[in-house]
This record gives C-alpha cells, structure tokens and sequence, in this order.
C-alpha cells in the first residue's frame, strides 16, 4: 500500500477546513500553465499544497492526482487503506478522498493533476473518473506501463507547447490527449479491480453527483429522484445496474465513509460529526452508523487510535 508526492500541485489558493481539522484545497489554477484546468510535471518532496499543510498531514483535494512512480518503495494513504507503490506503478487519488504522504517515503516519478469540469461528461464517463469502487493502486504490466509512459510524456509536451497553438485549440489538444491517457488508465483500473466494468448511464450519473453535493443534508431517495425528474423507480434501476445496490444503500454509504472520514482524521466531538453529515441528534447519528458499520462512532475512533497513534491530530478522542 503507498504514495508519492508532487512537484506540480502546490496550493495556490488557501485550503479550506472541514469544521475539524481535514484541510480541503483546491485545484491550484494559478500554477497551470496556461491557466488550463490540469497540471503534469516532475514529483518532488520539496513542494507542499499551502504552507501551513504539510503533507504529512492528513488531507483532501477536490481534484485528482496520478502519479507515477520511477522508484519506489513509497507508502501513501487513502481512505483508511496504506498503499505501498514500487518503480513502475501507479496512484490515483480522486476528488474528495483524504490522504497522506508518508514522511520517509521519497516521491520520483510524474504527477497529473486534472480539474473537475476540464473533460467533458462523455470523457468522464468512458474514463470512469468518478469509479471510486475501483483500486486507487495500480500495477501495469511491461506493455501497459510503456504504453502509459508514452502517452503520459506525449502529454506533457503537449503540456509544456504554448507557444505553436492558440489558448483555445492548445486546450482541445490538451483534453483529447489527456482523453487518451485516461482510457488506457481506465483500462487498467477496470482489468485490475474484482467488479466488472459498468457501462456508462446518465441517470446513475447525475444521481451519483448529486448525492456527492447532497449527501451532508439529503438522505431521501424520493428527494434525489424529484429533484432529478426521475420517479423513484427509475433510479432504483439506474442505480442497481450502476453499483447493484438500491439507491438508500449508496446513499448511506456514502454518509458512512464521510462520517469515518471526519472521525478519524479530526477532533471534532461525535455530535459535531454527526451534524456535518446530517444528524443534528447525536444519538440517532450513533444508531446510523452502528447499524452499519457494526461499532460505535466512539469505538470506531477509539480503535483508530490504537492502529495508527501518530496521526498528527490533536485530541482524537474528544466524544463530547
């Protein structure tokens, strides 16, 4: 399990806080060459994302990272998994997870770094760069990883042009190489994970969007679907062929990782935790998430803190 870290992504723009301690930043637009909405050069340990963030520190951005290693071993952390990457793997962290680079780990390779919004939908979906049900580490084979470094370096130097292109077309070459990159990435990560690749649905798409922005405030499949125009028997479809749960089921599983997000990685008080995602009583909160996690919130935090004691974190057992 691992990581590495990036030359290229350094803030910009001052992170924000989660209300508890998990810094969120940015996708650092002032540093893209051209302004463009994504970044690729040289991974280094001599860059942070703010100041005040080291990387070390437990993190989230709301952009996502590839990174390629040259060597390796690295060890990264994502969602409470520890990753190990070698020479000749790669990471891909997605928008929203948090993470932390390892202090004794040294990151060579390359980073990209690609903007929310800066491919259009189709891409997305053909990509799957929102599949956060597939592996963030990656282990192409010789063929793979040759084909991957080409496409990589390609664009880079795609990257690096301004000079040859106007801002405009300099962009549509950008996104169309990037496009290709991304499909053998995608590739990659679909042949490498346990569930079968699912095809593209624009319904299950925009429920899944929605649910990202509305999940800390709305837990209501009839919610979701009204606002969306669909009945709710039709998302029930989307989302089954989608993910092969019901949509309650997503839903809440998306408030549980949030929840196990902000216990493990902040100091905020278990009811503070459970209003950021949306039970203002701390009790019912407690009830959700043993119901399906099968422990307490309090337990949860408390057995974290035997697992990982270092985490720079102050006072992680606060409950009240």
């Amino acid at each position: 399990m691992a990581d590495r870290t990036p030359r290229t992504p350094r803030a910009g723009s001052e992170g924000t806080d989660d209300g508890g301690g998990i810094s969120t930043f940015p996708f650092p637009a002032d540093l893209a060459v051209g302004g463009v909405g994504m970044q690729i050069g040289p991974l280094g340990t001599d860059r942070t994302w703010h100041a005040d963030a080291p990387l070390h520190r437990v993190h989230r951005i709301d952009f996502h990272v590839v990174m390629l290693f040259t060597g390796g071993p690295v060890r990264h952390m994502i969602d409470f998994a520890e990753y190990e990457a070698a020479a000749g793997d790669l990471l891909w962290i997605r928008p929203g997870q948090v993470h932390r680079f390892a202090r004794g780990s040294e990151y060579r390779g390359t980073v990209l770094t690609m903007q929310p919004g800066f491919l259009p939908r189709s891409t997305v979906e053909a990509t799957g760069l929102y599949r956060y049900d597939l592996p963030p580490l990656l282990h192409p084979g010789p063929a793979q990883l040759a084909a991957l470094r080409a496409a990589l370096e390609q664009l880079r130097r795609e990257y690096e042009d301004t000079a040859t292109l106007p801002l405009s077309l300099h962009t549509a070459v950008l996104r169309h190489t990037l496009t290709a990159f991304l499909l053998r990435l995608a590739h990659l990560a679909a042949g490498s994970a346990q569930a079968p690749r699912r095809p593209a649905d624009s319904t299950f798409t925009l429920f899944r969007d929605a649910v990202e922005q509305g999940f800390a405030t709305r837990h209501s499949v009839s919610a979701y679907a009204d606002a969306l125009g669909y009945s709710r028997r039709t998302l029930v479809r989307a989302v089954r062929a989608a993910t092969g749960e019901t949509p309650k089921g997503f839903i809440d599983r998306r408030v549980v990782l949030e929840a196990k997000r902000l216990l493990a990685h902040t100091d905020m008080p278990i009811g503070r935790v459970g209003a950021a995602v949306g039970f203002p009583d701390a009790a019912n909160f407690s009830k959700f998430f043993q119901l399906h996690t099968g422990v307490t919130p309090v337990a949860f935090r408390a057995e974290l803190l035997k697992e990982w004691p270092g985490e720079p974190v102050s006072d992680r057992s606060r409950t009240s």
